[in-house]
């Protein structure tokens, strides 16, 4: 019986740990619907965090091209593109990377910080982190 209420408590706290990361998957929402538009995947890779585009659920935009990218990224489906790129923990925040928005083809300096186990926070700015925008992404299910 001991064995069995130690697993479970294992098993508990193995959740409640992994569940304040911030890889996995998250939604991503439309500012002007609200209504999710695609799936993020945030990985580590080499100590840093990245996110890449997994899942569009327009089914009109499945295929659609990063047309106002620039360099490497232009014109590369936006499905399996790479839009948050090499930030370094920081405390309780990833920060010093860059986030690419697909819709404006722009490229933003970010930090990103868990809020909550489901809420991640996401702020692309331009120079300073006071002049920038803030999203916020669900923990997808």
């Amino acid at each position: 019986m001991k064995k069995i209420i130690f697993t479970v408590l294992l098993i508990t706290i193995n959740l409640s740990i992994n569940s304040q990361e911030i890889f996995g998957k998250w939604n991503s929402k439309n500012d002007e619907t609200g209504q999710v538009d695609s799936v993020i995947e945030v990985y580590k890779k080499d100590g840093k965090a990245f996110a890449k585009i997994i899942e569009i659920t327009n089914p009109e935009r499945k295929n659609a091209l990063c047309e106002l990218c620039n360099g490497k990224n232009k014109d590369k489906p936006i499905l399996g593109l790479n839009i948050l790129t090499g930030l370094e923990k920081d405390d309780d925040e990833w920060s010093g990377g860059k986030i690419l928005d697909p819709r404006s083809g722009k490229i933003y300096k970010c930090y990103i910080k868990l809020e909550t186990s489901n809420k991640l926070k996401i702020r692309g700015y331009m120079g300073f982190s006071l002049l920038g925008k803030t999203a916020y992404w669900e923990r997808a299910e």
